[in-house]
């Protein structure tokens, strides 16, 4: 199903004192990564959700905000073991991510017909689950992809995000929940992220300890 929705918030230049108060938030958030209670989950009922709340915060800082999202959730996946609010927060990162650079591929482009877009895709593997989220944005270079995931690296102005974002996720994936995080992009076309949780859920040495 696609589905017309409207693009990133256009974000304002803000201070250094903002930006740097948004870091301290983010590192207050990254520490308290493996807080929050595991229970059985919905995960195309959580995806929908998320969706729902990245868009209508692109909306609320930006009437203009147009993109179409395309879904492909898996029919029938059984509930999964996980942290659903932290989870949530994987999502509205990569899907935020996803929004900013489609459609600055699409202000920075000449292609009057090019359409900023964001598919989501969901897949049970039986031991595991997959989530994928992709993008027609801007894409990654190669020499920076590795760095993606961390802290305090990002590829956008200054002002415009704190770097912390993948590397939250990025803990909350393989520390929280023993499943692992992958992109793929070529610059100019796409970047994927592919997101894997196991339904075994095996303790971290730090969560096993307390």
């Amino acid at each position: 199903m696609i589905t017309r929705w409207s693009s990133i918030p256009k974000c304002p230049r803000v201070f250094h004192g903002k930006r740097a108060d948004n870091i301290v938030k983010s590192m207050l958030e990254h520490s308290r990564g493996s807080s929050g209670e595991r229970r059985s989950v919905d995960l195309n009922g959580l995806i929908e959700e998320a969706l729902n709340l990245a868009y209508h915060g692109a909306r609320a800082q930006d009437q203009s905000f147009n993109i179409t999202l395309e879904r492909d959730l898996a029919d029938a996946i059984a509930p999964i073991e996980l942290v659903p609010q932290n989870i949530t927060r994987v999502c509205l990162n990569l899907f935020g991510n996803g929004f900013y650079a489609a459609t600055k591929r699409q202000k920075e482009g000449s292609d009057p017909k090019f359409k900023p877009t964001l598919k989501v895709s969901t897949r049970d593997l039986g031991d595991a689950v997959e989530v994928h989220v992709r993008d027609n944005g801007t894409g990654v270079a190669p020499e920076i992809k590795d760095k993606l995931f961390q802290p305090f690296f990002t590829t956008k102005p200054t002002g415009e995000g704190t770097g912390l974002g993948l590397s939250i996720s990025y803990d909350i994936v393989t520390q929280q929940h023993g499943g692992t995080i992958e992109v793929d992009s070529r610059v100019g076309e796409f970047t994927e992220f592919t997101v894997r949780l196991p339904r075994a859920y095996r303790a971290t040495m730090a969560e096993a300890a307390s």
